[in-house]
């Protein structure tokens, strides 16, 4: 917290003690009770309202001011050219956080709004608490009977209480968004005297803060007076948003004094936490019931399944004198040890020993091949042997099996023309036996290659053993990636996270079209409006790339692309070539398939 100006320390740093934990309670019990009565809110709010004093924050890592390049050094700078950098930096931030926060709420209902009415009349019953839900559901009820068009008065009434939240929230947005591009503007305007005399040109920014104030001032009033007689909003609207005035610099003065420039500054803070208060309480009036809320009766239905669940586990378990959970416990065990040991660990012994021991070491099979080569070379010696007695000459010893296979042959041809005379007298007897020893050859033939395919695809049926714990260890795999990657914001690393990335350049794209048309038809308002929440995405999108781009190498030229997108100045037609160029190059912004 910043010392006060004056030398009496200790009374005022008490008062502001005081003062920002009474705001700090106020926004804290109304953001988590938003239908708590508000006059209670207000007396604590009012405490705070006399002696607020600037509170400084840590800088986020978000799309900068736009100032000249590499033009502020900070090791070279005065205190009081420091402090105007943070306040200003400060605004941005704050405005850009509070434009976050509305915006999610918004969302939240416009997709409400968006669906049929039986959506419209769930939310109503079932995902606003069970007071809404009893309430709801008697309404129903008394409608029902008395004139039978319940569904409809009570979808009647979700479009009225939707409707009614939109407004509020887009009217807070478009006052903010707004307050952002006419600062964006102005700060991009004085962006080189800023730099050269921070001191110097803060007068003139003060004199555009505090007509900005008053325009902001007068749009949330606005608002304010339309809702304060009557909505159908719950609740009252607590206090109107009032702004301290900055002094402004008189006509014989060139420049403020430093005393003056921190006066300034104090009132800037204060009327930047006057803000942030009253967007606390209007946010929580109208923000989106959390999930919590949302899911009650998912939630109850659980609690109660736990609670039964935990009896039944307390009634089988020792301290009733039951040991059914300890039974339970040890066959599961032995389930778990005996999956373990046919799925995971003996098929990865047998792949590692079919691997390794493939043709060193093997059982021995249904046929081998010494048993083999014994019937063969018995066939050869009957074949040589016959072949020799038939021809009556000397046959050599590697005389060929085919050849001599074709003299059995043609002999047992000749002999089967007397068979009976030739099978007792002749050599009939002794060709069907040689051609019996032929048949038991090509039958252990047939054997051994059939027993060196089984031993081949012995691998094969160790991996298909393997599988169940293979997909059951996959997905756990994913599953534990999943859950830690938390891909589904736009910061993240993941397909879904890419895809984000990739609609905030559409987001962005749409913006500056919109822009464009506001401007071309004259509406200086919604030009405004829109050109402020153009800041707020490149915001975003800012703060979404930058690990991504980092890591590739491609920051620098991303970040000018980024900040060359919020430039006042430059044609709507370069901005579109600027996005254009983004989806096409860099890598974090290109879809999945491509980078593939």
């Amino acid at each position: 917290m910043e010392a006060t100006p004056d030398g009496n320390e200790s009374p005022g740093n008490t008062e502001t003690l005081n003062s920002f934990y009474s705001k700090y309670l106020s926004n804290r019990f109304s953001s988590l009770f938003y239908s708590f009565p508000s006059n209670f809110l207000e007396k604590i709010s009012n405490l705070s309202r006399q002696t607020l004093l600037p509170i400084s924050t840590k800088r986020r890592a978000g799309l900068p001011l736009p100032l000249p390049s590499n033009s502020v050094d900070s090791a070279r700078m005065t205190p009081e050219a420091s402090r105007i950098y943070e306040v200003l930096n400060d605004i941005m931030d704050r405005f850009i956080l509070n434009l976050l926060k509305i915006q999610e709420n918004l969302q939240f209902w416009l997709s409400i709004a968006e669906g049929s009415n039986a959506r419209k009349v769930y939310f109503m019953i079932f995902e606003r608490g069970p007071q809404a839900f009893v309430s709801g559901s008697v309404q129903l009820m008394r409608e029902a009977v008395t004139d039978g068009s319940a569904m409809q008065n009570l979808s009647h009434s979700a479009s009225a209480y939707i409707s009614a939240r939109i407004a509020v929230l887009s009217s807070l947005r478009c006052s903010l968004a707004a307050f952002l591009a006419q600062f964006y503007v102005d700060v991009d305007k004085c962006g080189e005297e800023l730099v050269k005399d921070p001191e110097k040109s803060f007068s003139s920014i003060a004199c555009n803060l505090n007509s900005l104030f008053s325009k902001l001032e007068a749009s949330i009033g606005h608002l304010h007076m339309l809702h304060e007689g009557g909505s159908s909003v719950d609740g009252t609207y607590s206090f109107a948003l009032l702004f301290e005035r900055l002094p402004e610099l008189n006509q014989e003065e060139s420049q403020w004094t430093d005393s003056e420039i921190n006066d300034a500054l104090n009132l800037v803070c204060q009327n930047l936490q006057e803000l942030d208060s009253y967007l606390a309480l209007m946010v929580a009036k109208h923000q989106k019931p959390s999930k919590v809320t949302q899911y009650w009766i998912r939630y109850t239905c659980g609690a109660v399944g736990l609670s039964i669940c935990s009896f039944w586990l307390l009634r089988h378990s020792r301290l009733m004198g039951s040991s059914d959970i300890d039974n339970w416990i040890c066959e599961a065990k032995e389930s778990t040890v005996s999956f373990f040991n046919d799925h995971v660990e003996q098929p990865l012994l047998a792949i590692r020993d079919e691997l390794l021991d493939t043709f060193k070491k093997r059982q021995k099979g249904v046929m081998e091949m010494e048993e083999v080569q014994l019937t063969s070379n018995s066939l050869h010696r009957m074949l040589l042997a016959f072949s020799e007695q038939t021809k009556g000459k000397k046959f050599p010893e590697n005389a060929s099996d085919q050849e001599m296979l074709e003299i059995v042959m043609l002999r047992y041809e000749k002999e089967l023309t007397h068979p009976i005379q030739n099978l007792l007298q002749g050599e009939l007897a002794r060709a069907l036996l040689i051609q019996v020893q032929k048949l038991k050859l090509d039958i252990e033939m047939a054997m051994l290659e059939l027993d060196q395919i089984l031993r081949a695809n012995e691998i094969n049926f160790a991996i298909l053993a393997a599988l169940p714990a293979f997909f059951l260890s996959f997905g756990l795999i994913m599953a534990v990636r999943a859950w830690f990657r938390q891909d589904t914001k736009a910061e993240g690393r993941g397909r879904i996270a890419r895809i984000q990335r990739r609609l905030l350049i559409v987001e962005v794209e749409k913006t500056i079209l919109q822009y464009q048309t506001y401007v071309d038809q004259g509406q200086e308002n919604d030009a405004q409006c829109m050109f402020g929440l153009l800041i707020y995405c490149l915001d975003r999108l800012y703060n979404s790339v930058r690990r991504h781009a980092k890591a590739t190498g491609e920051w620098q030229c991303l970040k000018q692309d980024i900040i060359d997108l919020g430039k006042p100045g430059l044609q709507t037609s370069h901005k579109l070539i600027v996005t254009a160029r983004m989806e096409r190059l860099y890598d974090c912004l290109l879809p999945s398939v491509k980078r593939q």
